[in-house]
């Protein structure tokens, strides 16, 4: 499925009832975002379209120092970028309990998942619980579609987020829509690094979790090596 045209389709048909009736009000969106970086664009592209209220849920941030640190990023960037602010996006923070993440991914029963890489079963379970809390706000507070911003990073597996947002939405049928895209398609994650230029963004070097954070760390540090030996491998030769 290409999930940023069904976002596209999406809109498409709202645009459609808008014309027919324009004093509907627009249909409301509960948006799970990370951090600010990656709803910035998110926000850019839909907000003309959605009633969105941002929904910080990210047990998963390692250490809390960081989780605190992306979360007064978005909070300070919210009021100071136009699109957000002029469509009035709000900002409902779910709390910070680090021991949802870690049960939800059964770290302690399933240890070798912590050396998985990004995309994995570790990743799909995080998503599963950040999406499932977000489902369980957005069908309390009678919203029309949830979603999250997750979808805009290339180290995201956009069809396994897709996947778990359309499974809770069809177990409540009468409940919020999943709302299928694929933010990074079409530029959306370079835009979203000229933005965090623009407004000098604090963009973390890693997805989020301590697995991601040791297992980024220890990559870079390989590459740096081999890039080392590399260079220091063109110099002996160029001394011969």
């Amino acid at each position: 499925m290409n999930y940023q045209r069904e976002l596209e389709e999406t809109i498409k048909k709202i645009q459609l009832s808008r014309e027919k009736n324009p004093q509907a009000a627009k249909p409301t969106l509960l948006l799970h975002a990370c951090c600010g970086p990656c709803s910035s664009h998110v926000i850019e592209s839909i907000a003309r379209f959605f009633d969105i209220t941002i929904f910080y849920y990210n047990p998963n941030i390692h250490p809390a120092e960081e989780y605190n640190r992306r979360l007064n990023e978005l909070k300070d960037f919210l009021p100071r970028f136009e699109p957000a602010l002029l469509a009035k996006v709000k900002l409902v923070e779910a709390g910070y309990d680090p021991e949802e993440f870690y049960e939800a991914i059964k770290i302690r029963t399933e240890p070798e998942l912590a050396h998985e890489r990004e995309k994995g079963e570790r990743c799909r379970r995080c998503y599963n619980l950040r999406l499932k809390k977000a489902h369980a706000y957005a069908s309390e507070n009678n919203f029309d579609f949830f979603c999250t911003t997750l979808s805009i990073s290339p180290f995201k597996d956009a069809e396994k987020i897709n996947r778990e947002g359309e499974i809770l939405s069809m177990e409540n049928p009468s409940g919020p829509k999943w709302l299928y895209s694929d933010f990074k398609k079409k530029g959306g994650f370079l835009r979203s690094l000229e933005i965090s230029e623009e407004f000098n963004l604090y963009r973390q070097q890693y997805c989020g979790c301590a697995y991601s954070k040791v297992n980024t760390e220890k990559e870079r540090a390989a590459a740096k090596d081999a890039a080392a030996a590399e260079a220091k491998g063109h110099q002996q030769g160029h001394n011969n």
